[in-house]
């Protein structure tokens, strides 16, 4: 009889390594959590539902969510079967959905600022060139007003349209990965499993 105990222990370890494999194997994201608190700053003392996520936990998805397609991920947090509570998991999940769903929001707003932005300052380098080129046409003596004004107006016109050109194209491109995953993120389907 003893020897039969030993065995099924034996077997345990391997059963545990089969089934959070099955569930990698599965999932799109999985992680694994020694407890809820590790998806959540340590420095953070708030209940779940309005504690900050953990830098360690968004990079780590961050990371993960890459190189997954844009349709809905699976988000599976494996928990050892006699730590979970499906209260807190609720909890956890609703956190998470806001979370993802505000920075997504927050994220397409700085996106499109920076373009606005950079079309702002595309309209006024035009129109400084074109200042520049008014003053050059009306007054075709030379003078030294005419000459500072053109001096000063025409790399003033060239540097807000080229900057303007830059925070509309480049800068705003520099968004687009945050904005990918927070979207991803935001439309993840968030389950606990237990190993």
């Amino acid at each position: 009889m003893p020897e039969k105990k030993e065995e099924k222990k034996a077997m345990m370890p391997q059963e545990k390594g089969s089934k959070i494999k099955e569930l990698l194997e599965e999932s799109q994201i999985s992680l694994l959590l020694d407890t809820y608190d590790d998806i959540f700053s340590d420095f953070d003392p708030r209940p779940y539902d309005h504690r900050a996520l953990s830098d360690d936990f968004l990079l780590e998805a961050r990371k993960a969510s890459r190189d997954k397609a844009t349709g809905t991920i699976e988000l599976i947090f494996m928990m050892p079967a006699g730590k979970r509570d499906a209260n807190k998991e609720n909890l956890i999940k609703k956190r998470l959905r806001e979370h993802f769903k505000k920075h997504h929001a927050r994220m397409q707003n700085e996106a499109k600022n920076i373009e606005k932005r950079g079309l702002y300052f595309i309209l006024v380098g035009v129109s400084i060139m074109f200042i520049a080129t008014f003053i050059l046409f009306k007054y075709h003596e030379e003078g030294l007003f005419k000459s500072f004004m053109v001096v000063l107006l025409e790399p003033a016109g060239w540097f807000l349209f080229w900057e303007g050109l830059n925070q509309a194209i480049f800068e705003k491109r520099k968004k687009s990965p945050d904005i990918d995953f927070y979207h991803k993120m935001s439309k993840a389907d968030v389950r606990f499993e237990s190993y």
